[in-house]
This record gives C-alpha cells, sequence and structure tokens, in this order.
C-alpha cells in the first residue's frame, strides 16, 4: 500500500516555539524592548486603579508596529495582578474596533467577555435584546464583580460613531454604576482622531495622550534576538537577524513587521523541508509580508481612501519612472473620475489632503510640498509600494 502524501510540511520543524513568532503573543516584561518610558506612562494613567480609584483615561499614538497594543495589554495584566494584592477586583477588556466597530457590538463584547455568569446570574445574549439592555447588564455585572475595569479600544478610530465613548466615560457620573470605575486605553494610529469626536465626549472623555515613536534597527534586532528561541539552535544563520532589522528600520520601524518576516522566513525553509534560516530566505518573507501588509491596510480602510490611493496608483503606472511624483491637482482629477465609475460623491480638495496626509502617516505614500516660485507651491504624492499591487488591493471592494 503507497505511503500517504503528508500536505502538512516536514515532520520536523525548525520551530521550538514558534508562538513567540505570533503578533498575539504577550511577552514577558524582559522581552519588552525599549518601551521603558511609555509603560511607565501606561502605568501612572491607572495607577489609581491599584487602590480601586478611577484611573486617568489614555490616548495612545503611534505608527502600526510601535508597541502600542502589546504595551497597553501588559499594563492591564500586571494592573490585574497588583490589584488583586490590595484586595481591589480589577479586570480589563480588549476590543478590536476593526471587528467590534459599533456602540452595540463593543457594549457585548464588554459584558461577555467580563461576565461570570454563575455569580451574576446575568446572561448576555448575542442577539436579541436591545442596546439599551446590552448596557444595563453591563453595569450590573461591572458592579457585582469589579472595584475597577479598563477598556482598551484598539484601532478606536474605526468606532462607527463616539456614543460607547461618552457612555463608559460618564457611567459612575451618571449614577448607572455605584461601585466600580472604568479606565480607557484608546490605541490609534490617526494623530487627528480627536478632531472628529463631538464636544460632549471630549469633555467626557478628559485623557493623557501618549505618542509611541518608530523603533530603530538596534531596538528591532534586540527585539529579535529576545525572541530567537522560537528556533532551535543554530537554525538561524548569522546574518539573518540584523538584515530583517534593517529591513524593518528603514520602511518605518515596524517592530510586528519584523517578527513577522523571520517567522515567514522560518515558514519557507520549514515548508521545503530545509535546516537552515539565510539571507536569502529573508528576501522571499519580506516580499510576502509586503504584499500581505499593504494589502491589509488598503482593504481595512474606507471607501474613499482607498479612491485615494487608487488615483495615485493609476498615474503612477502611467509614468515612465518606478516611483513618480504626482501633484495633488492630478491626483484630485482622477479621484473625482474613480468616484463618479464607482457611483460615489466626491469629498472636497480639502478632505482628500486629511485622508493623504493619514496615508503618509502609515507609510504608504510619500508627501512633499515643493515651490513653483512666484507662481506658488504645490504637493507630490509618491507611492512607497508597487503600484499594481495597490490597484488589485484597492479593487477588492
Amino acid at each position: 500500500m503507497p505511503a500517504k502524501t503528508n500536505y502538512f510540511g516536514a515532520d520536523e520543524s525548525i520551530f521550538a516555539e514558534k508562538s513567540l513568532l505570533r503578533v498575539s503573543h504577550l511577552p514577558n516584561e524582559d522581552r519588552i524592548i525599549g518601551r521603558d518610558d511609555e509603560l511607565h506612562e501606561i502605568g501612572n494613567c491607572m495607577q489609581d486603579g491599584l487602590q480601586g480609584e478611577a484611573p486617568t483615561h489614555a490616548m495612545i499614538y503611534g505608527k502600526t508596529g510601535t508597541g502600542k497594543s502589546l504595551c497597553s495589554k501588559f499594563i492591564c495584566e500586571d494592573l490585574v495582578d497588583r490589584a488583586e494584592s490590595n484586595n481591589v477586583n480589577a479586570g480589563y477588556v480588549y476590543i478590536d474596533c476593526t471587528q467590534q466597530s459599533t456602540e452595540t457590538k463593543v457594549c457585548r463584547e464588554m459584558a461577555h467577555t467580563l461576565n461570570d455568569e454563575e455569580t451574576t446570574d446575568i446572561s448576555v445574549p448575542y442577539s436579541g435584546i436591545s442596546t439599551a439592555d446590552y448596557y444595563r447588564r453591563l453595569w450590573d455585572i461591572l458592579d457585582q464583580l469589579y472595584n475597577i475595569v479598563v477598556v482598551i479600544l484598539d484601532e478606536i478610530d474605526r468606532l462607527d460613531g463616539d456614543d460607547i465613548l461618552y457612555q463608559l466615560s460618564r457611567a459612575r457620573e451618571s449614577g448607572k454604576m455605584n461601585d466600580a470605575h472604568i479606565g480607557i486605553i484608546g490605541i490609534s494610529n490617526k494623530m487627528r482622531y480627536e478632531e472628529k469626536l463631538n464636544q460632549r465626549v471630549k469633555s467626557s472623555f478628559s485623557k493623557r495622550d501618549i505618542v509611541f515613536s518608530p523603533y530603530d534597527a538596534d531596538q528591532i534586532r534586540e527585539i529579535l534576538e529576545n525572541r530567537s528561541d522560537a528556533f532551535y539552535d543554530d537554525v538561524l544563520n548569522e546574518g539573518v537577524i540584523p538584515k530583517v532589522a534593517a529591513i524593518s528600520a528603514q520602511e518605518h520601524g515596524d517592530a510586528r513587521k519584523a517578527i513577522d518576516i523571520l517567522r515567514y522566513a522560518g515558514e519557507v525553509v520549514d515548508n521545503s523541508d530545509g535546516e537552515t534560516v539565510t539571507e536569502e530566505h529573508v528576501d522571499m518573507a519580506q516580499e510576502r509580508e509586503q504584499e500581505g501588509r499593504i494589502r491589509e491596510l488598503i482593504e481595512s480602510s474606507p471607501n474613499h481612501s482607498k479612491f485615494a490611493l487608487h488615483s495615485i496608483a493609476r498615474l503612477s503606472l502611467r509614468s515612465e519612472k518606478k516611483r513618480p511624483e504626482v501633484e495633488g491637482s492630478d491626483v484630485y482629477e482622477m479621484y473625482e473620475s474613480i468616484c463618479e465609475e464607482r457611483g460615489s460623491d466626491p469629498l472636497t480638495q480639502r478632505r482628500l489632503r486629511d485622508i493623504l496626509d493619514e496615508m503618509k502617516f502609515l507609510g504608504i505614500i510619500n508627501r512633499e510640498r515643493k515651490s513653483k516660485g512666484r507662481e506658488g507651491a504645490y504637493t507630490t504624492n509618491r507611492l512607497l509600494e508597487d503600484p499594481e499591487m495597490v490597484l488589485r488591493a484597492c479593487s477588492e471592494m
């Protein structure tokens, strides 16, 4: 009888503990590199929670892969452990606002995650009740089980509205709860997020801003070295980690990207029954990671952000240059044309400029202000990624 085909790769993996190279992995304190100041800032915001008092809300800004979510989760885990020694019941819940984007979904997820139905005798169904009912159950759960709860709203700018912020930040003040306090950690890579909040929310959501800067090459190298035990001994060639660190530092200082590239490189070797990860495998992994990262960023962007990128990509492909600079007026003209094709009303030029600034912050394009002498000034836009790949991602709507 012929042997069955193995569809699952090598029988003996080069990975010793692959979970160390997963985004979801929450490392120990000694594996968190270059973020001591930021950890202290978040900790200072949350410190009153150790005594069961109301913490200071925090709003954390920074590019993707700078450790915002990791540090927030780490501080919350530490808060829960330390509060217990003070006889304070603390808890926290992490909400990915790309998945839970409505007021109802956030409220339901908080209630479901924080509940202990055997203790509270409160059920949290996934459907069939109103938003107001979810809130009532949430307030009862918090008052019964906790003195302090922190909610992490990751990619907070993806929320459909700001009513949830208003409700959470005023829950105790408005008498919805009597015993528990709520702290909010908002996370965003959009520095202008606060501008879209209405005035009543700005007033109730009083917070401290914390900015995470990109990692440099040395920090990324140390992060990777601290996770190199994801592989068995002698699997990584000497030049692999320095190369991955250099690539990631040049392209936005994204530690998440560096970890992904290292994992992908290992998977390339695993899938080919190899034994050693080389710099050549890093090149192959970089290409895979780059397309996946940009595709994910673009596909999760609002439609008009896609229209804007689509415009620059089309104009770039018309040029003979590899990475041409495209004037803002040409971008807007093409953007209007694409809006017409898609049956959508175009935004104003000012709003489009804001969108392009966000794309620059995310590292998808570069924008540069140039002078025409007496004729004034203009802004150029240049894609930092392959225009054909951008077009493919923009077309998947």
